[in-house]
């Protein structure tokens, strides 16, 4: 398992995707309807990809497994926040035919590997509350809550 990064045919293939995915959890996670999630999706890829192009920083892989692509994987280093040694895995997304079999866990100790190799000397992620399996990952591998929201539909 390595990571490589994104030829331009894949890059124009994942923005889109991501995009949609990132404002379909949004809206999932009950903080605002679809139409706002999509504009709020547009407007935070815009700042780390502008004019199509990654920032500085910014990261952008394919997961493979010999020559075999299985997913993907965008990071930060630094990441969006005050501690300038800490990267942010902003994507981690296993292809379907390839869910369930470790590359998920693969992937995540390679943006690990990735991040030191950078000088940072921690790493964080957001996950949706709805996404169990996600979050089950990062717990077995040593990931700690930093915050956590809560929200009760009445």
């Amino acid at each position: 398992m390595r990571l490589r990064p994104m030829t331009s045919a894949e890059f124009a293939m994942w923005l889109p995707k991501l995009m949609a995915g990132y404002a379909a959890e949004i809206a999932a996670s009950g903080s605002m309807p679809l139409a706002a999630a999509e504009a709020k999706a547009e407007q935070d890829t815009e700042r780390y990809f502008h004019d199509g192009s990654a920032a500085a920083g910014q990261f952008v892989f394919r997961v493979v497994d010999g020559d075999v692509p299985v997913g993907w994987l965008w990071l930060g280093a630094p990441g969006p926040n005050p501690d300038p040694q800490m990267a942010w895995i902003f994507d981690v997304e296993i292809d379907d035919a390839f869910r369930g079999r470790g590359y998920g866990r693969a992937a995540m100790r390679l943006a690990e590997d990735e991040a030191r190799a950078r000088g940072m000397t921690s790493l964080g992620l957001n996950v949706h509350g709805q996404n169990t399996v996600a979050r089950s990952l990062y717990d077995s591998l040593g990931y700690q809550a930093m915050s956590l929201q809560l929200k009760k539909p009445l």
